[in-house]
């Protein structure tokens, strides 16, 4: 068959309702994209799930449509079988090495990216820092993005039951059979800062601040509330659904201090707040010239712009910042000797603060007020933090002999 690479077919959410379809070839159907995108539009309350979502409804359709040659009506327990499959190793000429605006303004229209693909292969930034290049050959699925994937499209053909478009679920065949998604005795590890790391960037990001506040007093206030309060990084930005605010820390009548976020599936959660953030959170408004702690009427932002007004909005200006401080970490570790805990931490993300908060408070505080604090939907995700049971393990096992000497 002709090599034909898919356009992008949905728009961002706020332009999804008036998205029109006139351009689609005759190989897609288009109810199929209709019913999709009604099911994403309710989503518009929560863009990361919208994204998530967005993401694999759209390989399917591509699919489908050019692959399988067949409606969402037609599907069954085999297609997605060949489907995921298919996901496992896409073509040469579905893989992007970058993440390009999906459409483009052209000439007043408003058109899909010629430059967008539906995968897109990435490296390590340890890999990267050596020179490792990117390749589409070496595309590889992750296990954990194969079950998210099976688990977003099953709940999307859980809709199109419901509404009498389809009349089976076939990916609740494939889940219960556990054919394509391997089962672990033990989770995946939990991708965290070690103790000396983080002393280090903690340090570092608190060194930064006291020899250059205007510049760095950011970076102390950020590291603190990712690691002390496990925030996501969407949690720190503001976006169409959520502005972080000052006001957003508040004391109970017990004198308690409690942080209130929004975060994935947009669902609202309280945070304790530590004497340890209190005093950061103090330090910080002191910095913007704020009263010592806010009172419910202060709607200042929590991160302000640097220049001009309003929050924050760039994810990835928070990343730019995080990294700048492990960077000079990952210096002081290589000065002092430490050079493998500076190699590994080359792979450190924003997350791993959240992973390494986590993974610190669940050895000294109750599971479920863990839980709760990081917004877990069950203690079984809390319980993949625990780690010091496995160096106990370790340490009981490390002596055990076969046979004794004689």
């Amino acid at each position: 068959m002709a090599l034909i690479t898919p356009l992008p077919l949905f728009d961002s959410i706020d332009r999804l309702a008036q998205q029109q379809y006139n351009t689609l070839g005759a190989t897609y159907c288009l109810e199929d994209i209709q019913k999709a995108t009604t099911f994403l539009i309710a989503y518009k309350g929560s863009l990361g799930t919208f994204n998530s979502y967005r993401r694999e409804i759209e390989r399917l359709l591509h699919w489908a449509a050019l692959y399988g040659k067949k409606s969402l009506k037609a599907l069954r327990r085999e297609d997605l079988l060949e489907y995921v499959a298919f996901c496992q190793k896409p073509p040469q000429h579905w893989i992007g090495y970058s993440k390009p605006a999906r459409f483009i303004e052209q000439e007043g229209t408003r058109i899909p990216n010629p430059e967008w693909r539906p995968f897109v292969v990435t490296v390590s930034k340890a890999a990267r820092r050596k020179g490792a290049e990117l390749d589409s050959k070496q595309f590889k699925l992750a296990s954990g993005s194969l079950r998210e994937v099976l688990a977003i499209l099953s709940s999307f053909f859980s809709y199109l039951v419901q509404e009498n478009y389809t009349d089976i679920n076939p990916v609740a065949l494939i889940r219960q059979k556990n054919q394509l998604v391997r089962s672990f005795q033990s989770s995946a590890k939990i991708r965290r800062l070690s103790e000396l790391q983080w002393q280090y960037v903690i340090e570092t990001a608190r060194k930064l601040a006291d020899s250059n506040g205007e510049l760095h007093e950011r970076t102390l206030f950020i590291m603190s509330a990712l690691y002390s309060m496990y925030l996501r990084i969407s949690e720190l930005a503001a976006s169409q659904r959520w502005m972080p605010k000052m006001n957003d820390f508040a004391r109970d009548s017990d004198g308690n201090w409690w942080f209130t976020t929004v975060g994935k599936g947009n669902k609202e959660r309280q945070i304790a707040v530590s004497e340890a953030m209190l005093e950061a959170l103090k330090r910080w408004r002191k910095h913007l010239g704020l009263s010592t702690l806010p009172s419910a009427a202060d709607y200042t932002p929590l991160l302000p712009r640097t220049k001009g007004q309003g929050p924050i909005t760039s994810t990835n200006y928070i990343r730019e910042i995080v990294q700048s401080c492990f960077d000079s970490a990952i210096t002081q570790l290589q000065q002092d000797g430490f050079v493998e805990e500076a190699e590994l931490l080359n792979e450190a993300t924003v997350h791993w603060l959240r992973h390494t908060g986590i993974s610190d408070d669940v050895k000294i505080r109750p599971r479920e007020h863990v839980r709760d604090d990081a917004g877990h939907s069950s203690g079984a995700i809390t319980d993949r933090y625990i780690d010091v049971e496995l160096r106990e393990r370790h340490l009981s096992a490390r002596k055990k002999v076969i046979f004794e000497e004689d």
